[in-house]
């Protein structure tokens, strides 16, 4: 969507607070032994404090609140009876409705890291990097494949690689809205800048790969859960923007 009022903009900023206070409470609650489905409950309170539901239930019928993947499971994961383990990467993807507004955000956090945890550690720490390094660039007039291009750099640069088939989007009314695509590598079929007041999301989505450019995934039998091809361990950061002049407003931090 892009803003047409300040009535969209302090709705959007409300979902926004939603998400923050969504992901910070589940960074705390994520330890060795908890079941995603524990976690999803500790979501799914947060969400009813605000009068929030969750936008991928209502939209696609998704069986949780938050989409929680682990190691290999690079996003889409259904909460469950899995019980975390010492290491494993597990990602937190928070996207709540209220109000008619939706807002999206996502965070890579390594359970009871260890020094032997390093090259996780490396690619969390690669993932955040490269969207702040596309949230340095995202203002009126930038071409939508140099975020790509900025992300894709980023993540060479550490010997990782890019999962293409999945992408930043358009968001602010439901959860995916023009641009469909924003991809995380330059894409030379992509056209068009980012305009004053357009409410995105950017979303690097990495694995550590093989130092190919790309790691290729797939939906799991239970026709949510997108895994790497290669069984390479992901991460994945995110935020919602809104577009202006100058730095973008961050809804989601």
């Amino acid at each position: 969507m892009s803003i047409g009022s300040e009535a969209d903009l302090a709705a959007l900023k409300r979902v926004g607070e939603v998400v923050k206070e969504t992901l910070a409470t589940l960074k705390r609650h994520v330890r060795v032994g908890v079941t995603t489905a524990e976690l999803d409950r500790v979501a799914g309170a947060v969400f009813s404090r605000y009068g929030a539901k969750s936008a991928p239930a209502q939209v696609y019928g998704f069986p949780g609140t938050v989409l929680i993947s682990v190691n290999d499971e690079v996003v889409h994961g259904v909460p469950g009876l899995r019980r975390l383990n010492q290491g494993d990467i597990v990602k937190l993807d928070v996207t709540p409705e209220l109000g008619g507004y939706v807002a999206d955000a996502a965070v890579t956090v390594i359970v009871a890291a260890e020094p032997k945890d390093r090259q996780r550690l490396r690619l969390a720490q690669c993932a955040a990097r490269a969207l702040q390094a596309a949230m340095n660039v995202a203002r009126v007039g930038t071409p939508l494949r140099l975020l790509g291009e900025v992300i894709e750099n980023e993540v060479r640069r550490e010997g990782f690689s890019i999962i293409p088939e999945l992408c930043g989007h358009g968001v602010g009314r439901t959860i995916h809205e023009a641009p469909e695509v924003i991809p995380n590598y330059p894409d030379k079929r992509m056209r068009g800048t980012l305009r004053e007041g357009m409410v995105i999301t950017l979303e690097p989505i990495i694995a550590v790969g093989t130092g190919v450019q790309f790691t290729h995934c797939y939906t799991d039998a239970d026709g949510w859960t997108i895994k790497t091809v290669d069984g390479s361990v992901a991460a994945h950061f995110e935020h919602s923007l809104v577009i202006t002049e100058g730095a973008p407003l961050c809804l989601t931090a």
